[in-house]
């Protein structure tokens, strides 16, 4: 015969073989690997469902953390515009104050003596750059490194402020 048309033993031992090849595979064979499968696929679906929660866990902490920035944010300008007032209300204060002891030190200048207004004027410029200089120190903290130039910087504004006002 020819290679298309096999023998009839042949063919008969080559559905036996295939048969017991058939019969072993689906012995132990397919349900292994049906087995391996079906674990592979539990593994796939547990990995999903992690990788769901896992997001849905983010999703989450990014809202909480998103209201937390955004109540961080109004209690920051709540905090801002409280210090804005204070800063203003400390400002008004220190200017009524120093009005006032400025229009006490000419009163008390214009009925002393000549050589009496010079030791009351040194004395007041004293006190006002004492005064200046606590109110500097609280709003300009950080811009002068020491208590000299602090003292120089406001000798320095009294005068001008002594020759505007005597040039009036």
């Amino acid at each position: 015969m020819g290679l298309l048309q096999p023998e009839m033993g042949l063919l008969f031992w080559m559905c036996l073989a295939f048969g017991i090849v058939l019969f072993v595979l689906c012995k132990w064979g397919f349900p292994v690997i049906v087995k391996s499968i079906e674990e592979r696929r539990k593994y796939i679906d547990s990995s999903i469902e992690a990788a769901q929660q896992a997001e849905e866990k983010l999703r989450k902490i990014t809202e909480t953390s998103q209201a937390l920035i955004e109540s961080a944010e109004a209690q920051k300008q709540q905090i801002l515009r409280d210090i804005a007032k204070e800063r203003e209300r400390i400002v008004s204060e220190a200017r009524e104050k120093a009005e006032k002891e400025g229009a006490r030190i000419i009163a008390e200048a214009k009925r002393t003596a000549e050589v009496e207004r010079e030791d009351i004027l040194r004395d007041a410029r004293n006190q006002i750059s004492t005064i200046a200089i606590a109110i500097c120190e609280r709003l300009l903290r950080g811009e002068l490194a020491d208590k000299d130039k602090q003292t120089k910087l406001a000798e320095r504004l009294l005068d001008e402020l002594e020759n505007n006002n005597t040039g009036n």
